[in-house]
């Protein structure tokens, strides 16, 4: 069954215009008819099966028949905060990230940082990870779409509020079992590609960060947070 992402308010017994970026994907390019069905969520929770009732030369109508609450979402919430990279590796990320539960993305700069946004460029390069986050959450079926927020230092972002448990994928000497204690609220910091600076390292330990070492390989920037994810919905069980 189709499913997509759809800024309308939806409820039960209902009817309901479609968007016009869901009337061109479902009506336009995959051709419905009236009576055939979908799967549509607006992001605030769960998910709606609808039936196609009314279909006119530029929109169409459904009926919004029945609701269903699962979110799809891992038992603990992920605030990632990556690095940016160039070319389309935080696209990857983002993508990835997404299907694998991370609740949001927070865009960072660090010493060995490969982009720096400006404003104009900074809002398109956001609405296009924000549409990777969408098109992911349609493919994985997760309910709530992570938000992409706007860079800021990791200096800015290590003074913040941040989450009790708080990972930073560095070398670790002392091999302890960083995950023993883990809550189901998480900070993860992914360094850009390059690693963090020592500097960087250890100001992140001073706000509370616990060293993660994966392994002895060293990964790149775009696979680091899709190995931690992986290893974090596998393990952490509230």
């Amino acid at each position: 069954m189709p499913r997509f992402y759809i800024e309308a308010e939806l409820a039960v017994d209902t009817q309901v215009e479609l968007t016009e970026t869901v009337f061109h994907h479902w009506v336009k390019v995959l051709r419905a008819q009236v009576g055939e069905t979908a799967t549509l969520f607006n992001g605030q929770g769960g998910e709606y099966q609808v039936t196609l009732v009314q279909i006119h030369k530029k929109s169409a109508n459904i009926s919004v028949d029945s609701f269903n609450p699962d979110d799809r979402t891992p038992i603990f919430n992920t605030l990632l905060g990556q690095v940016m990279s160039k070319g389309d590796r935080m696209d990857y990320v983002i993508q990835k990230a997404v299907e694998l539960g991370v609740s949001n993305i927070q865009l960072l700069t660090s010493e060995r940082c490969e982009m720096r946004l400006k404003y104009e460029r900074d809002q398109k390069k956001i609405e296009h990870w924000q549409g990777i986050a969408i098109a992911a959450c349609e493919q994985c079926g997760m309910n709530r779409i992570p938000q992409i927020l706007a860079p800021i230092s990791l200096h800015d972002w290590l003074a913040s509020d941040l989450p009790s448990t708080k990972l930073v994928l560095a070398p670790n000497k002392e091999q302890i079992d960083v995950l023993a204690n883990t809550t189901t609220d998480i900070a993860l910091l992914i360094g850009p590609e390059g690693g963090l600076s020592d500097a960087e390292i250890s100001s992140s330990n001073q706000a509370g960060f616990i060293n993660w070492c994966i392994g002895n390989r060293v990964l790149r920037t775009e696979t680091a947070p899709i190995v931690a994810l992986s290893i974090l919905n596998y393990n952490v069980t509230g």
